[in-house]
């Protein structure tokens, strides 16, 4: 139940495509600013939780940037045959 009142001056040409719309739709113009307002809510809550999302991941994955060093350029080329030796050495097979 709406118990809240709030104003505020909008120009004639905004106020005419507000009621227009409202026409077009069969509602009250309360009810398309309603809708207007709760989806603008709605995007600003996205990209503020979305925004946080993306600073948390990249403060977790700060802590691994640089992690991995060797002066081995062709370690990754390698990456079987030093996964073995390492096997053998840790269980001797």
């Amino acid at each position: 139940m709406k118990t809240e009142v709030y104003s505020w001056r909008v120009s004639t040409e905004l106020k005419s495509d507000l009621e227009r719309e409202a026409r077009r739709r069969k509602v009250s113009v309360s009810a398309v600013l309603d809708r207007a307002a709760r989806e603008w809510l709605r995007s600003v809550r996205s990209t503020a939780d979305d925004e946080e999302e993306q600073r948390r991941l990249h403060r977790a994955a700060e802590k691994f940037i640089g992690a991995i060093e060797g002066g081995d350029p062709t370690r990754s080329e390698r990456v079987s045959e030093i996964v073995r030796q390492r096997v053998r050495e840790k269980y001797g097979r």
